[in-house]
């Protein structure tokens, strides 16, 4: 490896406010990157991560934001650059690949038009030339018909596909420092695979250097030559992959790494950070014998819900004369889900996991087919039968945020729904009901009258879960309910979910397209490809012994780590 130093950073200090009021989030960090090297950079949301690489790409607001320390790119200050200069070196010195692509690209623009737009920017180049190179660069990132991608719009294109544009447009000017992002947090474990594989391909074949930010930890150990980890805004330990990944000295690197579930030993509660900090954590395993136990309780019952023969089609208008196409989401799905059950739904992006899920809580009605929730059949209810039915179905959904109104307070989103639902005996009951609630869910009462935007993603995810609850359900649907959240946040939350589920005997769905997760939470493990069940069975043994060659590309495509 070329140990040429081509990034520096030194004692940097980063701060936002004013001159006089100012709160320091990243505390004097130092540490370089050389040339033709891959660096991971972990740590959980708000350790000061993505702040640094802004900083690295002079994109932090220039009014609020003060920076302090010495960084440097390739000998030269990066500190107190003028705009000009920043605009010169971005994109074609040090370019960035975001998290979100969707919000990254220009919605209104043609891909094409974008990637050429950044090479006529830095190059002297052609119309014509320009072109040329925009198709090369599509083919090198592996997308599919260039050609046609070139003229498309972004709403057009998958997550993955998007993604591969945003990598085209990064490369497109030959930068000697590739800075991503999270580059895969939104994508699914196949496509993460190839993105993971495309960029090493890439950073292989030109040389640059490459600063890869996640925290996803057995992602980082598969590509990075050395891994920096930061802890509030501290660098807490540096060192190669195989030194932080296997001889972890700080208490911190261990904890986030025991934090991950297992995919091998299954575990009755996950290590959280904290537990583990306070050295409280004691792992349990739990045993087949113990499992096939569990599971002789639960299927010597009926069936809590049953889905027989379900269709889901949507119709679509193909253009302005086309006449309408038809979409089947979901084909002949059949399955049952028993009383104090955890069933894992998984499956790539656009299998119909999603809409199987609005079907089954009619948000959606079915095209055929039948679904019978303690017996009763759902397809036929009436709208007031199907808001009493909401009581007994409910569903925790990805985005906490988007869920929750950010005008009123927590306490309020909590005894809102209780009083739809005619829960509690006025005011005083339901506020006393919703701090017992966010007590349950491990926050304190005072919460009550906070706003949503004063939470963090896995204390908003928790007040969801608290919403869920209050309406003492027996189904909730879990549609990617942990896949923002980080590491240790999301051991949290799955050991909440557990506590819950044996506490008030709740049955979940759970659907997401993390295998790990999915193998610790679930009994039975339903796998979905284009809108049909590709493969069903208990959670353990197909992960353990795949029958399908989609399940088992799943599988292959988790990150193991080292």
């Amino acid at each position: 490896m070329n140990h040429k130093t081509i990034l520096q950073l030194e004692e940097l200090r980063i701060s936002f406010g004013t001159k006089k009021k100012r709160t320091e989030v990243v505390h004097g960090i130092s540490f370089e990157i050389h040339a033709n090297e891959v660096v991971g950079l972990v740590g959980e949301s708000g350790s000061g991560k993505s702040v640094t690489a802004m900083a690295m790409m002079g994109l932090l607001p220039q009014k609020t934001s003060f920076i302090t320390g010495a960084m440097s790119f390739q000998e030269k200050s990066l500190i107190d650059q003028y705009p000009s200069a920043w605009n010169r070196l971005r994109g074609k010195e040090i370019a960035m690949i975001f998290q979100e692509p969707m919000s990254a690209l220009n919605p209104s623009m043609k891909c094409g038009k974008q990637v050429m737009e950044m090479l006529q920017q830095h190059e002297t180049i052609t119309q014509r030339n320009a072109k040329k190179e925009v198709i090369r660069l599509f083919q090198k990132v592996k997308l599919p018909r260039p050609e046609t991608i070139f003229y498309s719009y972004p709403h057009q294109l998958s997550g993955g596909q998007m993604q591969r544009v945003m990598i085209a447009m990064a490369l497109s000017c030959k930068p000697k420092l590739l800075i991503a992002d999270e580059p895969t947090t939104a994508l699914d474990v196949t496509v993460q695979k190839e993105i993971m594989v495309l960029l090493k391909e890439l950073q292989a074949e030109t040389g640059m250097s490459l600063l890869f930010i996640s925290h996803d930890l057995a992602l980082v150990s598969e590509i990075a030559d050395r891994v920096l980890v930061m802890y509030q805004g501290n660098l807490v330990e540096q060192g190669t992959a195989y030194q932080i990944f296997k001889l972890p000295k700080k208490p911190y690197t261990k904890a986030l790494l025991a934090s991950r579930p297992s995919l091998d030993t299954r575990l009755a509660t996950l290590p959280t950070i904290a537990a583990i900090a306070e050295s409280s954590f004691k792992p349990i395993a739990v045993s087949p014998q113990q499992r096939a136990q569990q599971h002789k309780k639960i299927y010597t019952k009926t069936p809590l819900l049953e889905v027989d023969d379900l269709h889901k089609t949507y119709l679509s208008n193909a253009g302005v004369f086309g006449g309408k196409t038809t979409v089947e989401a979901v084909k002949g799905v059949n399955f049952q889900v028993y009383e104090g059950e955890t069933v894992g739904l998984v499956g790539e992006s656009g299998c119909g996991k999603s809409t199987l899920g609005k079907v089954i809580l009619q948000l959606e009605p079915a095209t055929q087919g039948s679904i019978r929730y303690r017996g009763k059949e759902l397809t036929t209810l009436s709208k007031g039968e199907i808001r009493q039915l909401r009581k007994e179905i409910q569903l925790i959904f990805q985005d906490p945020f988007a869920s929750l109104n950010p005008r009123i307070l927590i306490g309020e989103a909590l005894t809102e729904v209780m009083a739809v639902h005619h829960i509690g005996t006025g005011k005083r009951n339901r506020k006393k009901r919703a701090e017992t609630l966010l007590e349950r869910v491990g926050l304190d009462p005072t919460y009550y009258h906070r706003y949503p935007h004063q939470l963090s993603g896995g204390q908003r995810q928790r007040v969801g879960i608290a919403r869920t609850i209050a309406v003492e359900p027996s189904l909730i649907i879990c549609d990617e309910s942990v896949s923002a959240l980080d590491i240790s946040v999301q051991a949290q939350v799955l050991n909440l979910l557990n506590k819950l589920k044996e506490r008030f005997n709740f049955t979940y769905i759970f659907i997401s397209h993390d295998l790990a997760v999915v193998k610790y939470m679930a009994d039975q493990l339903l796998v979905m490809n284009e809108g049909r069940l590709e493969e069903v069975g208990d959670a353990d043994e197909v992960y353990a012994n795949p029958t399908k060659e989609y399940t088992k590309r799943l599988i292959d495509a988790i990150p193991k780590g080292l």
